[in-house]
Protein backbone atom coordinates (compact mmCIF):
# COMPACT_ATOMS: atom_id res chain seq x y z
CA UNK A 1 0.00 0.00 0.00
CA UNK A 2 1.34 3.52 -0.87
CA UNK A 3 -0.33 6.98 -0.63
CA UNK A 4 0.04 9.78 -3.17
CA UNK A 5 0.99 12.45 -1.40
CA UNK A 6 0.41 16.05 -3.06
CA UNK A 7 1.67 19.39 -1.19
CA UNK A 8 -0.90 22.28 -2.02
CA UNK A 9 -0.11 25.85 -1.50
CA UNK A 10 -2.88 27.50 -0.02
CA UNK A 11 -4.01 30.90 -1.34
CA UNK A 12 -5.14 33.77 0.39
CA UNK A 13 -8.58 34.04 -1.69
CA UNK A 14 -9.23 30.39 -0.62
CA UNK A 15 -10.65 32.07 3.15
CA UNK A 16 -14.21 32.40 3.43
CA UNK A 17 -15.48 35.74 5.54
CA UNK A 18 -15.17 33.11 8.47
CA UNK A 19 -11.27 33.19 8.38
CA UNK A 20 -10.80 29.75 7.07
CA UNK A 21 -10.70 27.95 3.90
CA UNK A 22 -13.87 27.98 2.69
CA UNK A 23 -15.64 24.15 1.69
CA UNK A 24 -15.79 24.93 -1.89
CA UNK A 25 -11.99 24.93 -2.20
CA UNK A 26 -11.50 21.79 -0.91
CA UNK A 27 -13.11 20.18 -3.99
CA UNK A 28 -9.90 21.94 -5.75
CA UNK A 29 -7.34 20.29 -3.67
CA UNK A 30 -8.80 17.35 -4.22
CA UNK A 31 -8.68 17.72 -8.01
CA UNK A 32 -5.37 19.08 -7.86
CA UNK A 33 -4.04 15.97 -5.45
CA UNK A 34 -5.94 13.56 -8.28
CA UNK A 35 -4.74 15.44 -11.32
CA UNK A 36 -0.79 14.93 -9.54
CA UNK A 37 -1.40 11.16 -8.84
CA UNK A 38 -3.40 10.33 -12.55
CA UNK A 39 -1.95 12.76 -15.27
CA UNK A 40 1.07 13.39 -14.03
CA UNK A 41 2.38 10.31 -12.25
CA UNK A 42 0.33 7.53 -13.84
CA UNK A 43 1.52 7.54 -16.84
CA UNK A 44 5.08 7.29 -15.62
CA UNK A 45 4.29 3.84 -14.61
CA UNK A 46 2.66 3.21 -18.29
CA UNK A 47 -1.04 4.13 -17.78
CA UNK A 48 -1.16 7.01 -19.95
CA UNK A 49 -4.53 6.46 -20.88
CA UNK A 50 -5.59 7.13 -17.49
CA UNK A 51 -4.31 11.01 -18.27
CA UNK A 52 -6.53 11.00 -21.44
CA UNK A 53 -10.03 10.89 -19.78
CA UNK A 54 -11.29 10.13 -16.24
CA UNK A 55 -14.79 11.60 -14.93
CA UNK A 56 -15.99 12.18 -11.51
CA UNK A 57 -18.92 10.04 -10.57
CA UNK A 58 -19.55 10.98 -6.83
CA UNK A 59 -17.97 12.47 -4.38
CA UNK A 60 -18.16 12.89 -0.66
CA UNK A 61 -16.35 15.04 1.90
CA UNK A 62 -16.22 14.92 5.58
CA UNK A 63 -15.37 18.72 7.50
CA UNK A 64 -13.70 18.12 10.19
CA UNK A 65 -11.62 21.02 11.19
CA UNK A 66 -11.21 24.72 10.01
CA UNK A 67 -8.25 25.18 8.31
CA UNK A 68 -6.41 28.50 8.32
CA UNK A 69 -4.62 30.05 6.18
CA UNK A 70 -0.74 29.80 6.67
CA UNK A 71 2.40 30.00 3.73
CA UNK A 72 3.11 26.37 4.17
CA UNK A 73 0.83 24.06 1.48
CA UNK A 74 -1.21 21.79 2.64
CA UNK A 75 -0.88 17.78 2.42
CA UNK A 76 -3.10 16.00 0.36
CA UNK A 77 -2.62 12.01 0.83
CA UNK A 78 -4.92 9.93 -1.93
CA UNK A 79 -5.48 6.66 -2.49
CA UNK A 80 -7.63 3.95 -4.34
CA UNK A 81 -9.90 1.78 -1.95
CA UNK A 82 -11.67 0.02 -5.04
CA UNK A 83 -10.76 -1.04 -8.45
CA UNK A 84 -13.71 -2.54 -10.41
CA UNK A 85 -13.89 -3.33 -14.45
CA UNK A 86 -15.12 0.21 -15.10
CA UNK A 87 -14.98 2.06 -12.43
CA UNK A 88 -12.32 3.18 -9.09
CA UNK A 89 -12.66 4.67 -5.89
CA UNK A 90 -9.96 7.23 -4.49
CA UNK A 91 -9.76 8.32 -0.89
CA UNK A 92 -8.80 11.33 0.12
CA UNK A 93 -7.09 13.00 3.73
CA UNK A 94 -6.42 16.72 3.75
CA UNK A 95 -4.16 17.01 6.82
CA UNK A 96 -0.80 17.99 8.25
CA UNK A 97 1.04 15.19 10.71
CA UNK A 98 -1.15 15.60 13.60
CA UNK A 99 -4.27 16.58 12.47
CA UNK A 100 -6.80 15.74 9.42
CA UNK A 101 -8.96 18.59 8.27
CA UNK A 102 -11.04 16.78 5.98
CA UNK A 103 -11.65 13.33 4.51
CA UNK A 104 -13.03 12.51 1.12
CA UNK A 105 -14.14 10.12 -1.32
CA UNK A 106 -14.68 9.90 -5.19
CA UNK A 107 -15.86 7.32 -7.31
CA UNK A 108 -13.57 7.67 -10.75
CA UNK A 109 -14.81 6.33 -14.69
CA UNK A 110 -12.72 6.49 -17.68
CA UNK A 111 -13.66 7.87 -19.91
CA UNK A 112 -13.17 7.78 -24.07
CA UNK A 113 -13.38 11.41 -24.85
CA UNK A 114 -13.22 10.55 -28.70
CA UNK A 115 -16.55 8.06 -28.42
CA UNK A 116 -17.98 9.84 -25.68
CA UNK A 117 -18.94 7.44 -23.04
CA UNK A 118 -17.40 5.74 -20.44
CA UNK A 119 -14.75 2.71 -21.27
CA UNK A 120 -13.41 -0.26 -18.85
CA UNK A 121 -9.81 -0.34 -17.20
CA UNK A 122 -7.26 -1.28 -18.97
CA UNK A 123 -4.81 -4.08 -17.35
CA UNK A 124 -1.77 -1.25 -17.19
CA UNK A 125 -4.30 0.89 -15.41
CA UNK A 126 -5.76 -1.73 -13.10
CA UNK A 127 -1.93 -2.71 -11.96
CA UNK A 128 -1.14 1.17 -11.61
CA UNK A 129 -3.98 1.58 -9.58
CA UNK A 130 -3.60 -0.97 -6.97
CA UNK A 131 -0.08 0.19 -6.42
CA UNK A 132 -2.36 2.68 -4.28
CA UNK A 133 -4.86 0.05 -2.99
CA UNK A 134 -5.71 0.06 0.14
CA UNK A 135 -8.87 -1.54 2.04
CA UNK A 136 -11.57 1.12 2.68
Amino acid sequence: MARHVFLCPLRWSDMDAYGHVNNVVYLRYLEEARVDMLFVHAPTQGASRLAEGVVVAKHEIEYLKPLRFRPEPIRVETWVTRVENASFRLAYEVRDPDVVYARAASVMVPYDLVENRPRRLLPEERKVLETFLEAA
